[in-house]
C-alpha cells in the first residue's frame, strides 16, 4: 500500500501526529500560527488522503466539491456544525470526532463561569487593575447567591450531567432539564427533572446550555425567551454562540430582565473587543476554552488520530459522526 497522507489543518498537541507516524502515515503540519483560509485548506487537502481538522475550519459543499477524493476526515473536537455532513457521507467520507473525553474539562468551565458571574470575579479584578479598590462599601459590588437554588440545563447529556453533579456536590441545587427527549439515566443518577422550554425558562436560577448547534437550537435564546426567564436568573452557555442571539442578550443585561451572564462562546468568534458584554459587571467572558486544559487535548488528540489508523486499517471509525459513510469505494 501506498504511503497515506494526512493533513493537519492547525498546529495540534504532538501526541496525535506521533500516533499517525508510528503507525506509518506521513504527515503534514499546518504550521502558521494562524489558521488557512479556505482556499489555503482545500489545496493543500487536494495533496492528501486524509484531514486532520479543527471546528473552525469550514468544510462546506465548495470545501468537498474540490476534495471529494478524501478517504476520511478527522475532528478534533466534538461538535461538528462546521461541516457539511450530509455531503460527505453522499460522497462516501466518514468524519470522526473526538466525543466523551472533554465532558469534565467544558462542565468546569461552565461551573466556573457560574461562580465567577454569580460573585462578579472579572468585573472586580479589573477594578484593581484601575486602581479603584478603595474602602470597604458594605452594598457595594454584591453577588448573588446560588446555594439551595435551581439548576436548568438546556441538553442534558455528557458535559451537562457533569456540570449537574457539581452543582450538586457543591451548591446542593436542584436539577431541573429539557432535551428533545427525556434522559431516563441522568433522571436516576441526578434525581433531576424534565420539563418543558418554558417551564425550564421560567424556574431555572441557573440557565446552563450544552446542546449541540443545530436547526432546533440556532437562535433558541431570544428576546421571547431572555423575558420568559427570571430577574435574578444567570445565562451559561458553553455550547456554541448561535444558540443564543447576541443582541437579545445585551438586551436583556442591560434592560434587567435576566441578572448575569457566563460565556465560553459567543457570536462571532472572537468577540469584537468593543462588545458591551466585555464591559459589563455581572458577565463573564471567555475565549471558547472548554476543553484547553492539556490532558484533555492530548487525549483529543490521541483519539482523532486513531479514528484515522482505524479507518485504513480495520475499515472502522472508533468515534464516526456518519457510519453509512464507511464503504469500500
Amino acid at each position: 500500500m501506498d504511503t497515506i497522507k494526512v493533513l493537519l489543518a492547525r498546529i495540534l498537541p504532538d501526541t496525535g501526529a506521533e500516533l499517525l507516524r508510528a503507525a506509518g502515515f506521513s504527515v503534514t503540519t499546518w504550521n502558521e500560527d494562524r489558521p488557512m483560509s479556505q482556499e489555503e485548506l482545500i489545496e493543500n487537502t487536494k495533496k492528501h488522503n486524509a484531514l486532520f481538522c479543527t471546528i473552525t475550519e469550514k468544510l462546506d459543499k465548495r470545501f468537498f466539491s474540490k476534495c471529494s477524493h478524501l478517504d476520511i476526515i478527522s475532528q478534533f473536537a466534538v461538535g461538528y456544525d462546521n461541516i457539511d455532513v450530509e455531503e460527505a457521507t453522499r460522497l462516501g467520507i466518514p468524519i470522526g470526532h473526538t466525543p466523551d473525553v472533554l465532558s469534565e474539562a467544558t462542565a468546569d468551565i461552565a461551573f466556573g463561569l457560574m461562580i465567577a458571574t454569580s460573585r462578579k470575579f472579572l468585573h472586580l479584578h479589573k477594578k484593581i487593575l484601575k486602581g479603584q479598590w478603595s474602602y470597604f462599601r458594605p452594598t457595594a459590588d454584591l453577588g448573588i447567591e446560588i446555594t439551595n437554588k435551581t439548576l436548568g440545563i438546556f441538553g442534558l447529556g455528557r458535559i451537562g450531567s457533569e456540570m449537574a453533579k457539581r452543582c450538586i456536590g457543591a451548591y446542593n441545587m436542584k436539577v431541573i432539564y429539557h432535551n428533545r427527549k427525556p434522559n431516563p439515566k441522568a433522571e436516576k443518577e441526578l434525581n433531576a427533572e424534565y420539563v418543558d422550554f418554558t417551564t425550564l425558562l421560567a424556574k431555572s436560577d441557573v440557565l446552563s446550555v450544552h446542546c449541540a448547534l443545530n436547526s432546533n437550537s440556532q437562535g433558541v435564546f431570544d428576546k421571547d425567551a431572555f423575558k420568559q426567564m427570571k430577574p435574578t436568573s444567570i445565562f451559561i452557555n458553553t455550547s456554541r454562540g448561535s444558540v443564543h442571539n447576541e443582541k437579545d442578550l445585551i438586551e436583556a443585561l442591560q434592560s434587567g430582565t435576566i441578572w448575569g451572564a457566563g460565556l465560553d462562546v459567543t457570536n462571532p468568534e472572537p468577540i469584537l473587543p468593543d462588545n458591551p458584554l466585555l464591559e459589563m459587571d455581572n458577565v463573564t467572558v471567555l475565549p471558547h476554552i472548554g476543553s484547553a486544559n492539556k490532558e484533555t487535548r492530548d487525549k483529543m488528540a490521541v483519539i482523532a488520530a486513531n479514528n484515522i489508523i482505524e479507518f485504513y486499517k480495520n475499515k472502522r471509525v472508533p468515534h464516526v459522526i456518519n457510519p453509512k459513510a464507511i464503504r469500500e469505494k
